[in-house]
């Protein structure tokens, strides 16, 4: 059963520029150690960065509180299988509101061009 659902676009060069300007302090509020690393060895991390972005939107919105008091930036964590897919993580308060909400799992599909990244969620009871 579907309880959730959750979708973010967000322009890539908006990201590009916050990134440039704050560069580690900004990737340390909103990605997760393994979150950083991949996204810094991808040839534009920018474009990295910002689905992870609105990964987290997507997925703080399905839950129905945004990123905030009830989950934050480091409470999710996208990361990828073997061939590619994206898979969710959910560590401390995103656990607990899984949990409470009577949910099983987290969706996430991710993409991206030259402009924009954009992601879907989907909560799974």
């Amino acid at each position: 059963m579907i309880f959730g659902t959750g979708i973010d676009i967000v322009e890539t060069e908006r990201i590009r520029e916050i990134y440039k300007r704050w560069h580690k302090r900004f990737l340390n509020r909103v990605l997760r150690e393994e979150e950083i690393k991949y996204c810094l060895s991808q040839s534009d991390p920018a474009q990295c960065i910002a689905a992870r972005f609105a990964g987290k939107e997507a997925i703080s919105k399905a839950f129905g509180t945004g990123i905030g008091a009830q989950l934050g930036w480091h409470d999710i964590e996208i990361v990828h299988q073997p061939k590619g897919r994206p898979t969710v993580k959910l560590h401390r308060r995103g656990k607990i509101l899984l949990l409470e909400q009577g949910g099983k799992s987290v969706h996430v599909s991710l993409s991206h061009n030259g402009g924009q990244a954009a992601a879907m969620a989907v909560l799974e009871g």
